[in-house]
């Protein structure tokens, strides 16, 4: 079964998109798969096919990213343009919500990884009931943001305007990214992110390269570092129709596996988290068969 690739027209950006289905499959239920932060539709090579035997299997590149249009940041004190954009899950919550309803035109199951899944909790809010249910896997916990720093926190109040101030400059943020964006760069990343090591190989290596060699790939990466007053996950958990359910890897070093068992214990609308040893942050690409078999069983029981 092969993945059919196309560009969707959205405003005036071309936003790619990949569906995978089974043309034996005669089911209704569509899921979207979005991919997080420096990644792309083919982060989920391990996942789109295999789900796309069961159900009719979306997966886009979120603006900025992949082979979408990468247009021009626009931070919050600068003036805009007809080509400059102000990176934020309200704009990629928009995104996907138009596309569930523009080429989807379905009820939908939305599966976000990292800030994949705050963009998806987001567009849920924005879709209603036409979100049948939301599965986040090892979703973004926003650590940076200014609404997580503690008062008593006397190093980061003094060090973080000095930091804000910095990284709003475009000669900054592209070194960064220019440092980051190189094969051994994003090697050293993708260690730290999959701890058991399963999958590291040169076909995803390429996957997070390519992308960043595009003209304007510095810009999303711009963009998203000066996000320090946007959407936590936990300011729209409430905000949502339908059920969430957590995957997540037992090894994330980024996102706390503790703070998720929260999150299911406060939030009512949370119904499972389903936890994969030894994985990190990309559980389904570093242990596709465990989360294709959970998000699975997730959609089947929620028919």
């Amino acid at each position: 079964m092969s993945i059919n690739s196309s560009f969707w027209k959205w405003k005036e950006w071309d936003i790619s998109w990949s569906i995978s289905k089974n043309s034996s499959c005669t089911s209704n239920i569509n899921i979207l798969l979005i991919h997080g932060f420096g990644a792309s539709k083919r982060h989920w090579r391990n996942n789109q096919n295999i789900l796309g035997h069961s159900f009719n299997c979306f997966a886009i590149d979120l603006l900025g990213f992949g082979e979408s249009s990468q247009p021009y940041a626009k931070l919050d004190y600068e003036k805009g343009g007809n080509y400059r954009v102000k990176y934020c899950f309200d704009l990629w919550g928009e995104q996907i919500a138009d596309f569930c309803t523009q080429k989807i035109n379905g009820p939908i199951f939305l599966i976000g990884n990292s800030i994949g899944g705050i963009v998806a909790l987001k567009a849920a809010q924005i879709l209603k009931g036409n979100c049948q249910g939301l599965i986040l896997l090892d979703c973004a916990q926003r650590k940076m943001d200014d609404k997580r720093l503690k008062s008593n926190d006397v190093l980061m109040n003094f060090i973080r305007p000095i930091l804000k101030t910095l990284v709003r400059q475009r000669i900054i943020s592209n070194s960064l990214f220019k440092r980051a964006a190189n094969r051994k760069i994003i090697e050293q990343i993708l260690k730290k992110a999959y701890p058991s090591g399963k999958n590291i190989d040169e076909e995803l290596i390429e996957i997070l390269y390519k992308p960043s060699q595009r003209r304007n790939s510095a810009e999303a990466f711009r963009g998203f570092i000066n996000l320090f007053d946007d959407y936590l996950a936990t300011d729209l958990f409430d905000q949502v129709q339908c059920n969430i359910h957590l995957i997540w890897g037992e090894k994330d070093p980024w996102e706390s596996l503790n703070e998720a068992k929260e999150w299911e214990k406060k939030y009512s609308n949370i119904k499972s988290l389903d936890v994969i040893k030894e994985a990190g942050h990309c559980p389904h690409d570093e242990n596709p068969e465990e989360t294709n078999n959970f998000i699975l069983k997730i959609i089947q029981e929620t028919k």
